[in-house]
Parts: structure tokens; sequence; C-alpha cells
């Protein structure tokens, strides 16, 4: 194992992490009888910018329960199936839900103030710094319930939400299959379906299947339980259609999103015609779902970890000090966790809670192209977390969906230009698939995801209860819509059981 590769949590100290809970407890305490007392934060901008100030600061030191918080749910990435690590981050998300209860009735009372006060406090210069958190407060107070529901929907989230999310995650995560004599884990049978070696593709596939198989009917309960969840949730804050939390979440309308997603659908015959060219490359007629990201052309390099830490500590050194400044503090404090074992999420990310602890990285490098790429696009992640820390306060230490992936995106391409320079004209052709294959990824393909997402939640509003099959038959129909005549679906039925995003309830648009 090459030195240097896997997180390290210096600033973690699980001896004191009892001492923290109390100051938590105290502070938010100390904050709800405080202003659950002095309601004038409701009528005058000067006292509400104070009481702004003081949620800042809880925000700031306790948001996600702080150290504990953060040091477990990592710990759970992992190690997926560690189930006393488990149980202990859920014992802290508990907590955390208590205490964000205690500060529900704010943001609720805010809410429900008249719509002459709302329109004062949004032009108060006062209460500038705050003006989007409070447009955001004042948007969403028709759908929040009573302090007393609030605290319901929160404390019921785990049991009906996260549990069942984390379940088969951790199951697949836990799978590995013998290809060719070797133990291949989870992560890497998706890496080999990426290869050139269209025998091992072949026998990833399959192996790669089997597993989706096993879980299928486990899958089957999971997606109902969360869908049926989502409904019920959705029913008691009076939300017009199934995507309407998220998009309200973010700030997003709903047109904007139903033209983005027709615009797009109505121009499949581009990833049409994407797909008809790689088989054609490939000397196929056709070429399988499993090879729709495979490697074509003459590109046969591997990127050892050291290559690709030097070629994208290269990269952004031409870009900007400051992002090879942010980059060498993630190696140097073991901040990037690189290659894939046995209970390990699968994929990659790049994650962040509170603004006082550090940014990490989560990868699986295998050595592929894709991996060189994968690691600038969490990186762009990181450098823009690090920076809005220098400028923001921490109600704004985050990023929306709608425009999260432009850092990342935004690194990706300079990567690949970097690479495409060291290379002749066959393997800059392989290279130009490859990015092709990750636009139509990025735009295709998850649109593709959100509409079969949008008609599994409103034909299980319909119907009730979804096999298995049925869902299956969703997916592949909506798959088989942006992939074209080129690929072959025939056994893709089952590949949504791995898509966790279909978990996070239309991530995806």
């Amino acid at each position: 194992m090459v030195m240097g590769t896997e997180w390290k949590f210096e600033w973690a100290k699980p001896e004191e992490f009892a001492k923290l809970r109390e100051e938590s407890s105290k502070a938010h305490d100390e904050f709800s009888q405080k202003w659950r007392e002095n309601t004038e934060y409701l009528e005058n901008p000067t006292v509400l910018k104070q009481a702004l100030e003081e949620y800042e600061l809880l925000n700031r030191k306790f948001y996600h329960g702080g150290e504990e918080g953060y040091y477990y749910w990592l710990n759970q990435e992992l190690n997926e199936a560690d189930l006393q690590v488990r149980a202990k981050y859920n014992s802290v998300v508990e907590f955390i839900m208590l205490e964000a209860n205690k500060l529900s009735f704010f943001v609720i009372s805010l809410g429900k103030i008249s719509k002459e006060k709302q329109e004062e406090f949004l032009k108060s210069e006062e209460l500038a710094e705050y003006e989007t958190v409070l447009k955001e407060v004042f948007s969403k107070a028709k759908y929040m319930l009573s302090e007393k529901e609030e605290m319901i929907m929160d404390l019921k989230s785990m049991s009906s939400q996260d549990m069942w999310e984390r379940m088969v995650s951790s199951l697949l995560i836990s799978e590995t299959r013998e290809i060719d004599g070797e133990e291949k884990t989870y992560p890497e049978l998706l890496s080999l379906m990426k290869g050139k070696d269209q025998e091992l593709r072949d026998k990833a596939k399959v192996a790669f299947e089997d597993i989706l198989e096993k879980y299928s009917s486990v899958a089957e309960n999971e997606i109902n339980a969360l869908v049926e969840n989502h409904k019920v949730n959705d029913m008691i804050r009076g939300y017009s259609r199934e995507d309407s939390a998220r998009l309200i979440s973010d700030n997003i309308d709903e047109e904007f999103v139903d033209s983005l997603t027709s615009t797009v659908s109505k121009r499949f015959e581009i990833s049409h015609k994407l797909y008809a060219l790689k088989a054609k490359l490939m000397g196929k007629e056709k070429i399988g779902y499993h090879e729709r990201a495979s490697e074509v052309g003459e590109l046969n390099k591997k990127f050892s970890w050291e290559e690709s830490k030097e070629l994208v500590r290269k990269v952004m050194g031409q870009l900007d000090s400051k992002f090879l400044d942010i980059f060498d503090n993630f190696l140097e404090e073991n901040r990037i966790e690189v290659f894939p074992k046995k209970g390990k999420r699968s994929g990659a990310f790049c994650v962040h809670t509170s603004i006082r602890l550090p940014t990490y990285i989560l990868l699986n490098h295998t050595g592929t192209l894709d991996d060189v790429t994968t690691l600038a696009h969490e990186l762009g992640h990181g450098i823009n977390n690090e920076m809005i820390k220098e400028k923001q306060n921490s109600l704004y230490f985050d990023t929306p969906t709608a425009t999260a992936e432009v850092a990342s995106t935004f690194m990706e391409d300079f990567v690949l230009d970097e690479i495409l320079e060291t290379l002749n004209e066959e393997e800059k052709l392989s290279v130009l698939v490859n990015k092709l294959d990750s636009d139509v990824a990025s735009i295709m393909r998850q649109v593709s995801a959100y509409l079969f997402e949008r008609e599994l939640h409103q034909t299980y509003r319909k119907e009730g209860y979804l096999s298995k099959d049925r869902i299956g038959e969703m997916f592949r129909k909506h798959m088989e819509n942006y992939l074209g005549e080129s690929v072959d679906c025939s056994t893709v039925n089952n590949w949504w059981i791995y898509w966790s995003h279909f978990r996070s309830m239309f991530y995806v648009y």
C-alpha cells in the first residue's frame, strides 16, 4: 500500500465526545430559552440580526454533531459492515435531531411573520448578510409544520429513510467475486467493466449482475419503503408533486426543470450517435449496457496513484497557486482515501459538514483514465469547499445541487487537456470518446434517471407496491431511450439497484 493514501482524523478525540455533547446541549438550551422568551426578533431587524448571529455560531460549532458526527460518518464510509461504528453514528444522529428540534421554533416563527414584515427584513441593510437565509425561510414557510410535528418528522427519518438507504449499500459493498483466480471487490468489478479487455469486461458483468440478483428482493422492499415514506412526507407537508421537496430545497422553479428535461430528452439522438460510433470503434453492431463507458481505441496506459497525483498537481499549479496549495494540504494531512477495499463505499465523493472541520475525499483508484479525472472532479469540489470557508458564514457553507458540479467538471476539463498534450492521434481519439461518455453521462443519463425516478414515484402513488420486475421494466425503458439501438439493454433490469442516488430523492435532476 502506498503511504499517505488513507484518511487520518487528528482533529477527532473520541474521549472528548461526551464533553462536546454536554457543551452542545447547553448552548442549544440557552439559545432556546433566550429567544422563546424574547420574540422581539420577529419585529426588529437589529434584534433579528443578533439572533441570527447567535444561530450562525451554534451552526458553526455544532452542525451535524460537530467532531463526533463527522468522525463516525467518515468511518462508516470506510467499512459499511462495521456494526459498532454504525451504532455509534446512529446514536449521534438521534442526538443531532434532538438538538435541532430545540431550534425549530426559531425558523417556524420567522416563517409565520406577515408578508409586509418579510419585505421589511429582506430590504434591511442590517440584515443584508442573511438575506438569502431569510428568503429561503420565507419561501419554505407554507410547508413547515408545528414544532412538535417537525420533531416527529425528524425523529422518524432515521428509521424510515436512512437505515433503509444504508442497508442495500452495505450489502452490495460487502460482496466479492472471483475473476480468473483473483478475488475482486464490488468497486473493482465496476472498474473492470470499463477496461479494454472484452473477456474481463464480460466476466465482471456476470459477477456484478449476480450480486444485484442476490439482493434484488431486498432492494425491492427497500425502494418501496423509501418511496412510500417520501409519499407520506409530501402528503403531510402539502407538496404539489413528487419532486417538489428537492426543487424547493434547491430554490429551483418547476418550470425550469421541466424545460431542461424536456429539451434534453428531445435531443437523445446525440447520445444515440455517440453509442453508434462507440459500437463501430469496438467492432460491434451493439455494445452491452455494461460497456457503455468502456475504453476504446489505443490508450493502454494505466495511471498509478503517484502518476495521477503528480499530473493533477501540475495542472493545479498551472491554474492557480492557491489550488495547488489546497491540494497539497489534502495530501499532507491525509484527507484523500485512495484505494478500493472490501466494505468501503463504492464510487467517489468529496464531503464537508462543518465550516470548522476539514474536507475529505474518497476514491476507489484502480489506475484508469476515469480515476484520474475522478480525482480532478472531487478535488474541484474540495477546492470550492475550502474557498467557501474564507468568505462565507456557516449558514452558507454549502453548494446547491443545481450548481454543485460546476467546479468539479471545470477541473476535469483542464486535466484532460493536459493528458491530451502527451498523446498521439489514436490515443487522443480514445480520450475524447471517453470525454463524450462523461458528458453524456452528466446530461442525458442524469435526465433519463430523473425521468425514471419521476415515473417510479408516480406509478407507486397510483398502484401501490411495485415488484422488482415492474421497477426493472421502467428503468430499462428509460435507459434504452437515451442509449439508443446500439446498446444492448436486455440484462439491465436490476441495474437500478446499485444506483444510490435514487435513494436521495431526485438528486439526479
